[in-house]
């Protein structure tokens, strides 16, 4: 008769896969080495790893799959199996698989096949990135800008000649707009996808006084076309720009613990958009007691106005090298150009302070309107005339319970005010004003913006979409400075170049009115995210004992950092030895 015999089982009770050691030729050669699966397709990685300092530095297969060192699933970064075993052809250690270093990362590939497609390239069929106009082309946006209209550097995503300097284009860096010292330790990193999440709802702010003089805006300027331009002319006025810590209104209001937090309407409004910047950026906070000043540095980005900075492809300073090629001559023009970024936004900053300047009416009638108080800043031995500027001092509460008392002193400015709209005494009918301004829209960094002297008239949406995208946080920044103030309107105003090649004669070609608030659902600005970012930088700020910090914009990344500095940072040592303020005379930024 049959019979079956069960095997002899040799069982491990070191709980490894396979047999027990104790059972193969050499008792102790194979122990605690469990069996890895392997596949003839698995590609060789490396054989050891020198620079492990996790002190396991068996060889390949070792680690994963008896657990030790790796992760559920077959080891870091594997793909597991359901179970939690390692899949086929993992089991090998997550130390020695193959993986690209930081040294092959600035490697590049021009590309100059002409028949390659890719989604949103010149000859794809799907989406472009819209409608609208020349720059945001339609479906197959190619040479053409698909239904948009003539776009001359190809428009759209992807479109335009691909692979031209690509090496250039993608290993651009900037500089920060601070020197970060080895001495500075870093206290937060946060990234931007983090601070987009951020929502705190605030309330209509309470009036703490107003100061200077407004005049009113010349309402000639809104009938100005391209076929009726007029020059723009300098105007030699005085408009103070002063940091927080410098106004003797805010030392006033600090020293009656009137809030805890103290800024102005330009330093908040880069805080609050925070997300959209490209270019870098720093705010000094100052912490004394439970107060904190949010301050710019003189000469730091807060004084310029940028030019086109969310542009696919922005302005530049110099050309940068092929590294590459490092061999490859780099030809370095002796005079810097007209259209580079620092020029451009010299050039912005002077449009927008002489044409807030021109736009105004200093002759009655209608009238000049003093606020509550004159300008803090004009000392009695000036002589130059002042520029129609009105600062009024609101106080938010930022406080999420009733039990919290956290608020927010803040300097607003308006430019003018709209004669008939109400007494802008008592805040009404206040005008902010400022300009976007055209250099040469065949220039690199033009951001594929149409000529606004043909297009202006006829097709404003479409220039007014090409702006919004390519100064998106400009925008954002004037629209919320424009809020803070309480303003009813903004004006702004279309300037270009008299001559594309002379970048000192400029002319008016048109000028907007709009409401902030409509602009900023335009814009798609959050205030409640404006508000959750500053309250999130204050807590952070309140945190830290007393002294001196940094709020510092990575220049090639999405992330901010918050460093802790000496007090002496960025000022004389006989400018603040003790962390205090000095009562100098503030100065002028004209």
């Amino acid at each position: 008769m049959s019979s079956f015999t069960l095997p002899t089982i040799n069982d491990n009770p070191d709980g490894s896969w396979g047999p027990s050691p104790s059972n193969l030729p050499g008792q102790f050669k194979f122990k605690e080495i469990p069996y890895a699966p392997y596949s003839k397709s698995d590609k060789l990685g490396r054989f050891a790893d020198w620079n492990d300092i996790s002190g396991d530095n068996r060889p390949a297969g070792a680690g994963a799959a008896s657990g030790q060192g790796g992760t559920r699933g077959g080891g870091q970064g594997g793909r597991g199996r359901r179970d939690g075993q390692p899949a086929f052809g993992s089991g090998t250690a997550s130390a020695f698989n193959y993986i690209h270093f930081e040294d092959e990362s600035s490697f590049s590939l021009v590309d100059t096949k002409t028949g390659t497609t890719r989604r949103g390239g010149p000859q794809s069929r799907g989406r472009g990135t819209g409608r609208g106009g020349p720059g945001f082309g339609g479906r197959g946006t190619g040479h053409r800008g698909g239904r948009g209209g003539f776009n001359p550097r190809g428009g759209g995503r992807g479109g335009g000649r691909r692979g031209w300097r690509d090496w250039e284009k993608s290993n651009r860096t900037r500089e920060a707009s601070v020197a970060i010292s080895p001495d500075w330790s870093m206290l937060e990193e946060i990234e931007f996808h983090r601070l987009a999440k951020l929502r705190l709802e605030v309330e209509e702010p309470d009036e703490l006084g107003s100061y200077g003089r407004l005049c009113a805006y010349d309402k000639t300027f809104d009938r100005v076309t391209t076929k009726t331009e007029r020059p723009l002319q300098p105007v030699d006025r005085i408009k103070y720009n002063t940091t927080t810590s410098d106004d003797p209104v805010i030392q006033n209001l600090a020293a009656k613990e009137t809030a805890t937090v103290y800024t102005t309407d330009v330093i908040l409004s880069v805080l609050m958009c925070a997300t959209r910047s490209v270019y870098p950026w720093d705010i000094v906070i100052l912490r004394e007691g439970n107060k904190l000043f949010f301050d710019k540095r003189d000469g730091g980005p807060f004084d310029t106005v940028t030019v086109n900075e969310n542009a696919s492809d922005p302005p530049q300073d110099t050309p940068t090298a092929n590294p590459n090629n490092p061999n490859e001559k780099v030809a370095v023009p002796e005079t810097p150009s007209i259209n580079s970024a620092t020029s451009l936004s010299l050039e912005a900053s002077y449009i927008n302070q002489n044409f807030g300047f021109l736009s105004v009416i200093e002759k009655p009638p209608p009238p000049v309107i003093d606020l509550e108080k004159p300008n803090p800043f004009y000392g009695p031995d000036e002589t130059e005339p002042l520029a129609s500027c009105g600062y009024r001092y609101r106080l938010f509460d930022l406080g999420v319970t009733a039990d919290e008392d956290i608020k927010i002193c803040v300097r607003t400015e308006v430019d003018a005010y709209t004669p008939g709209q109400g007494n802008p005494q008592q805040g009404q009918g206040l005008v902010t004003i400022r300009a976007l301004n055209e250099f040469d829209s065949r220039a690199q960094g033009s951001g594929g913006a149409p000529d606004w002297r043909t297009k202006l008239d006829s097709q404003r949406g479409a220039v007014v979409a090409t702006e919004m995208k390519n100064n998106s946080c400009k925008l954002a920044k004037w629209t919320v400075q424009s809020i803070l103030a309480g303003a009813d309107l903004m004006k702004i105003g279309y300037i270009s170049r008299a001559n594309p090649r002379d970048n000192t004669r400029h002319v008016i070609l048109s000028t907007t009115s709009i409401r902030p608030g409509d602009f900023a659902g335009q814009l798609n600005v959050s205030l409640h995210n404006g508000w959750g970012i500053v309250r999130t930088v204050t807590d952070l700020c309140m945190k830290q004992p007393e002294g001196k910090y940094v709020l510092v914009k990575d220049p090639n990344k999405p992330v901010i950092r918050l460093y802790a500095v000496p007090l002496n940072a960025f000022t004389g040592d006989d400018d603040e030895d003790d962390g205090q303020f000095e009562g100098e005379d503030p100065e002028s930024a004209t």
